[in-house]
Formats: C-alpha cells, sequence, structure tokens
C-alpha cells in the first residue's frame, strides 16, 4: 500500500490537518481494516473501486463514493472491493464545525453522503475530485471549495481550541477535572462545548488520543511488556489498558502483534 501526505494551504491550516492519499491494486490490499478512531472528522473521496463497510451484526453495506465520516468510537470494519484509491481531507478534532451542516453529534460513527451535507455543491466537488488527473488538482478543487464553504472560523471556541491543545500535547493523559482546571471552566460545561463543536467528550477524546500514542509505540516495537506500556501511557493496570485497546481495535494487544497486516489502515500517517 502506497500513502502520501500532504499540507494544507496556511489559511486552512487551522482546522485541516492535513491531506493524504491511499492507493493499492487489489492483490495487495488487506481484506478487511479495522479503521481505529484517532479523534479527527474525516472527507473521504473514492476515486477507485468502492468499500464495503461492516456492521456489528456482521452485515456490510457499500460506503458512499463521497463522504465525511463522524467521529468513531470504536473500530470500523471496511473491506475494498478491487484496487483502492483514496483522497482524504483530515480535520482537526474541532477543524470539521464551521463547514457542518448538521450537529456533529448526530454524524458520530457514520459516512455521511456530500450531497446529504451539502446539497448540488458536495454532489459537484464530488464529482470533479472523483474526475481529477492528480493530487495536487484535487487539493486545489478541495480548497477552493473549503473556502467558499467556510462560514465563519470565530465559530471554534477558542476554550475547546486551547484545550485540544492540552489533551495533544499530555498525550491524552490528563483527567477532565484537570483540564477543567486549568482553562478555569466548569466541566459541565466544557463538556457540552466539546460535544457540540468536536462530537467527543473531553474524556472519550483523551483516551483516543491515549490509545492512539500507544498504538504508536507498539508499531514502533520499542515495547518491553504490555505492564510497562500500560503504566507510561497512565492506564490503572493492564487489565484496564487491554479493555480500552480492544474497545477501540477490536482486537486485543496479543492479537494486534500476531496481524499487523490487519491493522495497516488504523493509522493516518500524519505523526
Amino acid at each position: 500500500m502506497n500513502y502520501q501526505i500532504f499540507e494544507p494551504n496556511n489559511d486552512l491550516a487551522s482546522l485541516v490537518k492535513c491531506y493524504w492519499t491511499l492507493e493499492s491494486p487489489k492483490e495487495k490490499t488487506p481484506k478487511k481494516n479495522a479503521i481505529v478512531p484517532d479523534g479527527c472528522m474525516k472527507m473521504i473521496f473514492h476515486h477507485g473501486d468502492l468499500y464495503k463497510q461492516y456492521t456489528e451484526n456482521g452485515n456490510s453495506v457499500f460506503l458512499p463514493r463521497c463522504f465525511v465520516i463522524g467521529q468513531l468510537t470504536g473500530p470500523f470494519e471496511v473491506e475494498p472491493t478491487g484496487e483502492t484509491g483514496i483522497f482524504f481531507v483530515c480535520f482537526h478534532p474541532n477543524g470539521f464545525l464551521p463547514f457542518a451542516t448538521i450537529p456533529i453529534r448526530e454524524m458520530e460513527n457514520t459516512a455521511i453522503p456530500l450531497e446529504q451535507l451539502f446539497g448540488t455543491r458536495g454532489q459537484e466537488i464530488g464529482q470533479k475530485i472523483l474526475n481529477a488527473n492528480s493530487t495536487s488538482e484535487r487539493i486545489n478543487l478541495i480548497e477552493t471549495f473549503l473556502f467558499d464553504q467556510l462560514r465563519d472560523t470565530a465559530t471554534v471556541d477558542q476554550i475547546v481550541k486551547s484545550t485540544v491543545e492540552t489533551i495533544l500535547t499530555a498525550n491524552g493523559q490528563l483527567s477532565v477535572d484537570e483540564l477543567s482546571r486549568q482553562t478555569n471552566v466548569n466541566r459541565r460545561q466544557l463538556e457540552r462545548k466539546f460535544s457540540s463543536a468536536i462530537g467527543l467528550s473531553p474524556k472519550q477524546l483523551s483516551k483516543t488520543i491515549r490509545l492512539q500514542t500507544t498504538l504508536k509505540t507498539l508499531l514502533s516495537k520499542k515495547v518491553t511488556n504490555l505492564t510497562t506500556l500500560a503504566y507510561e501511557n497512565e492506564y490503572y493496570d493492564q487489565a484496564h489498558f487491554i479493555k480500552d485497546f480492544k474497545e477501540f481495535t477490536g482486537i486485543t494487544p496479543k492479537e494486534f502483534y500476531g496481524d499487523l497486516l490487519k491493522m495497516s489502515l488504523i493509522f493516518d500517517g500524519t505523526d
């Protein structure tokens, strides 16, 4: 599988984390991939063959060709149907809010077609990006669209923005009470702000960031044992770590070691 990462325009950098592409012929693409929560919403364009999504009961549905995926709170299992060709717009945790046309919270764990969010304009930008001949052309098209859609960056709550930065800096290891104390904002008020701006609570985002940090450590193979890894990442004990790991990835850390190929799409490679 081949992926590349591209930086956004400086004027969009506070909202868009990056753009990235993923390409792979059918024979080199894992049959199933568990996409793990990372705290970022994404706009996704399949210019290759479509992907299937597997539901909790084991049934599958085709994902839209062009869509926004809301915040994930558990593994999102997908399977390619052929050749992979995908262009992603990865937003910062609080970055999609200025473009949202429905409440962020209603988008949780859901792939929503662009035309449902943006009407005719969503359908048009989808077709343009699918028909584009290069990544640079796709980036120019999506940035023009995002600038046109941008309502007001002031809608990005500065308290939410600073709290997100604190969570990222601390690798998700601060309690909600500590975040509330540092921002001097009542815990319930902070939770309400996060729910409307990000679609996750401060606790959920912190758990997501902490687990992503732990996963990256596992992938680097700089691990002596799971107990040490759990304590280094502020888990109460190994059992707590295993429970959170399975909640977010659908497998245990031991299974992770035995099936890295299956997990090849859990990271966007932006760090």
